[in-house]
């Protein structure tokens, strides 16, 4: 395999590639060659225009893991932040208090901005802003058309009952603790695929899904007109990881998503959710964890290869280890 193409979203999205890219280093994929090239699509439907910036989550925590400047233990901005003008716009009562830029930060998204203003799309905004990260990758926005995740949430005190407010509201202010009664994403039957972003997956030998959220992450990403169908299309295997071990989401929200979809909360159900391609949906192998081994023939049923190893991303080593086990399992 020379080509590998991986659909991402944030932190779980990330920290899978950097097992991926360290065991592609380390020569512990079988049938991988050592200088493989890893193409990334981003989901960029988490982005949010905040004080006049132009944030992208999920973009940036590729970016930042792969060059080495994310904080390791947020998982999320910049390592030795400071947070001197979010201290300032908070003395002067700007909203929004809840969503925290740090100074380092601020600086990526002020280079976004400005070049987004002038009129560069996304895309090349995203090329150049990695030629200072050299995330190893290359960095695809799944569109450069706005996209924005929105969610519907109970409100006893709207007329009707519930209020709308944006993805990193209910993930950053909210921090997921109240149901998600519907997940609605804002232009994304408009949008159109990004540059470069169906080449990747019709030109891969491998299309991975790695364990980042079904709903908000992946499926936004499988949700822009034409990324589906070429993944449906590709010739490539296309092999996916559950997020989901032992009946609950490792980090993040896949359960609030999966239970706003109405997809039961298992890592057998997120791989029929995607659906094998052989009936229409878009996998050919899926992972589980060992301790969700008892769903395996759910999947076979399903016309699924599928195997249950370790999916706790411990280090660099158990990651690119269940990589490995992803080649494998399409290989076969």
């Amino acid at each position: 395999m020379q080509n590998i193409t991986v659909l991402s979203g944030g932190m779980g999205g990330a920290r899978f590639l950097q097992g991926l890219l360290h065991g592609i280093a380390s020569g512990a994929l079988p049938g991988v060659s050592p200088d493989a090239r890893v193409s990334v699509v981003a989901n960029t439907a988490d982005d949010i225009w905040v004080h006049g910036l132009k944030v992208c989550p999920d973009l940036d925590t590729v970016m930042y893991t792969l060059g080495d400047g994310i904080d390791l233990d947020r998982g999320w901005g910049r390592r030795e932040e400071t947070w001197s003008v979010k201290t300032e716009l908070a003395e002067y009562g700007v909203e929004p208090t809840w969503f925290g830029l740090g100074d380092r930060d601020v600086a990526t998204h002020l280079v976004r901005t400005q070049m987004l203003e002038a009129g560069y799309p996304l895309s090349q905004v995203t090329e150049a802003l990695c030629r200072r990260w050299q995330p190893g990758v290359r960095l695809l926005p799944m569109t450069d058309d706005r996209v924005e995740t929105h969610v519907a949430i109970p409100d006893p005190d709207s007329p009707s009952g519930r209020r709308v407010v944006h993805f990193q509201e209910y993930w950053v202010r909210l921090r997921a603790s109240v149901p998600a009664e519907t997940v609605l994403f804002v232009g994304l039957e408009d949008s159109t695929p990004g540059p470069g972003v169906v080449e990747a997956i019709a030109g891969a030998d491998m299309v991975v899904l790695p364990p980042s959220n079904p709903v908000v992450s992946v499926g936004t990403i499988l949700g822009v007109p034409g990324i589906r169908e070429a993944v449906a299309a590709t010739s490539a295997p296309v092999v996916g990881l559950s997020p989901i071990v032992g009946a609950s989401h490792v980090r993040g929200m896949a359960e609030q998503m999966l239970t706003s979809i109405g997809v039961e909360v298992s890592a057998a159900a997120v791989g029929l959710h995607y659906g094998a391609r052989s009936a229409g949906g878009v996998l050919d192998g899926w992972l589980v964890d060992e301790r969700d081994a008892d769903q395996l023939d759910r999947l076979h049923e399903a016309g699924l290869a599928a195997a249950a190893v370790p999916l706790m991303m411990t280090d660099h080593d158990a990651t690119a280890a269940m990589a490995a086990a992803a080649v494998e399992l399409v290989r076969r």
